[in-house]
């Protein structure tokens, strides 16, 4: 079974926590690594695990029963007075955190950080983030060093603006998920390890439902769910189970969504191996007998591997030496002079992974978080019972849905690079309806987009795999047209 091939997961998870504080990337690739173990990609993980019962309705999500508790009172609870360090002038929007319980008799709940707008927030959408992994911090990743409105800075105790955060054009929501992920919690021992794809949609989909119940006044709002990584998965599986309840559930609250946006998301094992050793060669990471031996021994179109075909995928993973696959030209975090440099919006700094670890532990943050104390981690062990091996039925499903579809690449990742997305979009056969042109921001070229029926195609040039992080205003540029309907701007 599944959970058993991804026993050697758990285990590396289980001896992962004194890690150093950067394992957002690292979660992937060992998740990566133990399917490979196991030889079969598509094999192992049949997406018969979503394949379609009647209307359409995976048969897995057709009958989710949702506790929807009373959250009267609990909204005011929340609000954040202020953040400790933050800027002490220019903080016009409303904070929000919290937890809210997902199953009562578990004792399972998840922690949001939630900002609105400072811009007419009324009429703004409610946009949904989620870091991959899996078993990494959206509150870590997403809102403290890529689109929320504070970064932190080298002192690890003080606070600077964003001024490309998301909550320019929309009210942003982050979900730590599943449970055992930063500051989310259960009582219950065996949820940590039992976690898995299926669960966490559904729990995600629990959360949002009583989020709604506490903040009535974005029920009928515009609603987007966005992220990054293993999001590729979390993002089209909790749309998935929207779509499919929104009908079902006729007691619960419908909820409005609009479009999924997926950035640098790892889809379908295949067609994102393929594109990622398709990656190294063309960006002089590995050799061309390597690449060669790869292309001559791993079937990548049909999911046939043979022990040749592994070999030859590691030895390339070990001529790429020591560098960050995840942003092939950026710096590390190795020296004096990179901790003490200066840096603005628009530079991200290789060490803020140490300083968001550092403010996140302070009592004092936790407590204006309104979280039981605790020793907050970017990644935690939590154990991966299931993952599908490709999303691009789901996808397809909700593409053809109507529902605004989004994938985004920045051109610097090697782990999940744009020719992995590249492959996967082509594979759903979807007609072009804008051709390849380059897009602009800042009276530069941002990247390229082509435009797809139902689905639009992005590359953000100069971003590494977590786009807001190293490209943050070509970001606002991409997720803000996206939200309005449009391409990224031609000039």
């Amino acid at each position: 079974m599944l959970s058993l091939k991804l026993l050697w997961w758990f285990l590396f998870l289980c001896g992962c926590l004194s890690c150093k504080a950067n394992q957002q990337s690292e979660y992937l690739y060992k998740l990566i690594q133990s399917k490979r173990s196991q030889k079969s990609l598509h094999k192992e993980a049949s997406i018969s695990t979503f394949t379609n019962g009647s209307n359409g309705v995976d048969r897995y999500f057709s009958k989710v029963y949702v506790e929807v508790e009373n959250q009267s009172g609990l909204k005011e609870a929340d609000k954040v007075k202020g953040l400790p360090g933050q800027p002490q002038q220019g903080v016009d929007f409303d904070q929000y955190a919290g937890y809210v319980t997902v199953d009562a008799k578990a004792g399972r709940a998840l922690f949001y950080y939630f900002v609105e707008s400072p811009f007419n927030s009324s009429t703004k959408p409610l946009v949904l983030w989620l870091n991959g992994g899996p078993g990494c911090s959206s509150l870590g990743y997403g809102a403290m060093e890529e689109l929320g409105p504070f970064r932190v800075n080298s002192d690890g105790r003080t606070l600077f603006r964003n001024e490309y955060a998301w909550n320019n054009v929309a009210n942003v929501l982050f979900l730590e998920s599943p449970a055992g992920v930063g500051f989310s919690y259960s009582n219950t021992s065996s949820d940590y390890s039992e976690t898995g794809d299926n669960s966490t949609a559904i729990d995600s989909y629990t959360f949002l439902l009583n989020w709604l119940e506490r903040f009535p006044q974005y029920k009928s709002r515009d609603f987007f769910i966005t992220g990054e990584s293993y999001a590729g998965h979390y993002v089209p599986q909790l749309a998935d189970i929207i779509l499919s309840n929104n009908k079902l559930l006729t007691n619960h609250t419908a909820i409005n969504l609009k479009g999924i946006a997926i950035g640098n998301g790892w889809i379908d094992d295949n067609t994102c191996s393929k594109g990622m050793y398709h990656y190294f060669w063309t960006h002089a990471l590995n050799s061309d007998e390597t690449y060669e031996g790869i292309g001559k021994h791993c079937d990548f179109d049909n999911g046939n591997f043979s022990s040749e075909c592994y070999k030859y995928q590691s030895i390339s993973d070990d001529e790429i030496g020591d560098l960050d696959i995840y942003n092939v030209y950026a710096p590390p975090c190795n020296s004096a002079a990179t901790k003490t440099a200066t840096y603005s919006g628009s530079d991200f700094d290789p060490c803020s992974d140490d300083y968001t670890n550092s403010y996140l532990n302070l009592p004092e943050v936790q407590k204006a978080l309104h979280v039981k104390p605790t020793k907050w981690f970017p990644c935690s062990a939590v154990g991966w019972a299931d993952s599908p091996a490709s999303l691009l039925p789901t996808i397809n499903r909700i593409v053809s849905k109507g529902i605004s579809t989004l994938i985004y690449s920045g051109d610097t990742d090697g782990r999940v690079p744009i020719t992995s997305a590249r492959y996967s979009v082509n594979a759903l056969k979807l007609p072009i309806e804008t051709p390849w042109r380059p897009w602009y921001s800042s009276n530069e070229v941002g990247g390229y987009v082509v435009g797809y029926k139902g689905l639009t195609l992005v590359t953000v040039r100069g971003a590494g795999h977590m786009v807001p992080s190293y490209q943050p205003q070509r970001a606002l540029t991409m997720i803000s047209s996206f939200l309005s309907g449009k391409l990224p701007p031609k000039n």
